[in-house]
């Protein structure tokens, strides 16, 4: 029986996630040029961004518990309407200022077996680990444009001094010993600000 009310719902919930699209379907024209090298690099953004940062690299967690996934996340990850998954969501910092917003979803099922230590990284930043694993397999980059109108943009700018009037994204599919985890990255204006590679880090 249709349901009018209902698809009015499902429509605001969706209205309320960004839009991932792959490369191939993107205008580069409309991708700032300043992220556009942030986002197609295939390269481990963690190591990354500890090169760029001139100062002190950490990594903080924001939140990690058992929950269900946006309906995009579910969709990527061919998981349930119902199906629960562990959700981190953390910052990685230079000078204890954010420069990436970071949020993942491992399904329950890739928890089992070698991938229990996903659930125990506690500060320790995932890219180093999935980049070391030789089982990794990472699938294609889709990108967002985030706007205020969506969830994402305030679980990712919650805590800045100064919000932007858009930020991008980029996620991928991982598969580690063929069990999938969904990654998404968020660059955020200090990064995006930052300026010329260091030639070192300080201690921190």
């Amino acid at each position: 029986m249709f349901n009018a009310d209902s698809v009015h719902l499902h429509a605001g919930v969706f209205a309320r996630e960004p839009q991932w699209l792959p490369r191939r379907r993107m205008l580069s024209t409309a991708i700032p040029r300043d992220v556009q090298s942030w986002l197609f690099d295939r390269d481990s953004l963690t190591r990354r961004v500890r090169a760029r940062c001139p100062g002190c690299f950490g990594v903080r967690v924001l939140a990690q518990s058992l929950g269900r996934p946006m309906f995009n996340e579910r969709r990527v990850l061919a998981m349930d309407d119902h199906e629960l998954g562990v959700i981190r969501q953390v910052q990685l910092l230079c000078d204890n200022a954010p420069w990436v917003f970071a949020r993942t979803v491992i399904p329950l099922s890739t928890l089992h077996g070698p991938g229990r230590r996903l659930a125990r990284l506690g500060a320790k930043p995932l890219g180093e680990m999935l980049f070391a694993n030789k089982t990794m397999r990472r699938f294609e980059v889709q990108v967002a444009r985030i706007l205020p109108a969506h969830d994402l943009f305030h679980a990712a700018t919650f805590n800045l001094r100064g919000r932007p009037a858009e930020i991008w994204g980029r996620r991928s599919v991982f598969h580690l010993h063929d069990k999938p985890l969904l990654v998404s990255e968020v660059f955020l204006p200090r990064l995006l600000a930052g300026g010329a590679l260091a030639a070192g880090q300080h201690i921190c």
